[in-house]
């Protein structure tokens, strides 16, 4: 497979990341997801020690970039807002997901709403997307909690599919089957909004439904979609998530080690230098 460069901008250089917490989510959920995110360029040590680690699968992103001549992208989650009480409701047109991240006039606004919360599409056509403003000077994804609208969807492997093979789940590696889910899908829209953020990037097949770099769990996915749909370790195939690594202790899988002890299960990349999807971090 190949995913071809249409010559648009990437997201170079620093990128400044601001959170919308969009509903009700306890500390515990919030710190798997700030963890991950802080885990992207990280440079710690002890982590560096454990491998694989979430920074060595994000420097595939990197290489796309670097492939297409640009400079590598530096992530940094800058500031967090709480719209605890649902400020325009809790059934949200897909329109509203742009508007709330407008709001907040970050570089890149990553919009994650709870798992009461109902956006238009959301595990109809979609379990997150991503998207840019109007004048184009910032991004923002979307992704929501689907634990208990649709984790059969949007939360695989740590639930079982709706559709198609009915293999056993697997132990979600924080513990949390909805914010594990949300990881996986928030990892596989980074890779799309850094390397297609205006639909000239980065892509394969039609702009109108582009498959991207990224790959995501077994949910629908319009814009954003993966080149590397379900493959998250060596040998993955429709219904089996691959090789993975497995916690002695609480026997749930992972792929990568991330900052304060945290492990993460993360999609497959592909990797532009061998023109092939890589499950490996």
């Amino acid at each position: 497979m190949s995913l071809t460069y249409h010559n648009g901008d990437l997201l170079e250089n620093e990128l400044k990341i601001s959170i919308l917490w969009y509903g009700k989510f306890l500390p515990a959920q919030k710190s798997i997801i700030v963890d991950f995110l802080r885990s992207l360029n990280s440079s710690n040590k002890i982590v560096s020690r454990k491998t694989p680690t979430v920074s060595k699968w994000s420097q595939t992103i990197q290489d796309n970039l670097t492939k297409a001549g640009k400079r590598e992208t530096r992530l940094v989650l800058s500031d967090q807002f709480n719209d605890e009480k649902c400020s325009i409701g809790k059934t949200i047109k897909k329109s509203q997901i742009s508007e709330l991240a407008d709001s907040k006039k970050g570089e890149l606004t990553i919009v994650l709403t709870a798992q009461d919360v109902a956006v238009e599409g959301f595990c109809m056509s979609n379990c997150g997307y991503h998207g840019s403003g109007q004048n184009k000077r910032s991004v923002f994804i979307w992704v929501g909690n689907s634990v208990t609208q649709c984790p059969g969807q949007c939360a695989w492997p740590f639930h079982q599919l709706i559709y198609g093979p009915q293999t056993k789940p697997l132990g979600a590696p924080n513990g949390d089957v909805g914010v594990d889910g949300m990881v996986v899908n928030i990892a596989s829209l980074l890779a799309g909004v850094v390397t297609n953020p205006y639909g000239n990037g980065y892509y394969q097949g039609p702009a109108e439904a582009p498959l991207e770099a990224a790959s995501a769990c077994a949910g629908l996915y319009g814009k954003g979609a993966s080149a590397c749909a379900g493959l998250y370790g060596k040998g993955a195939y429709p219904g089996y998530a691959g090789e993975l690594l497995v916690d002695s202790i609480t026997g749930a899988s992972y792929k990568a080690h991330g900052t304060n002890g945290r492990k993460y299960l993360l999609p497959g990349l592909f990797d532009p230098n061998k023109s092939a999807c890589s499950t490996t971090a």
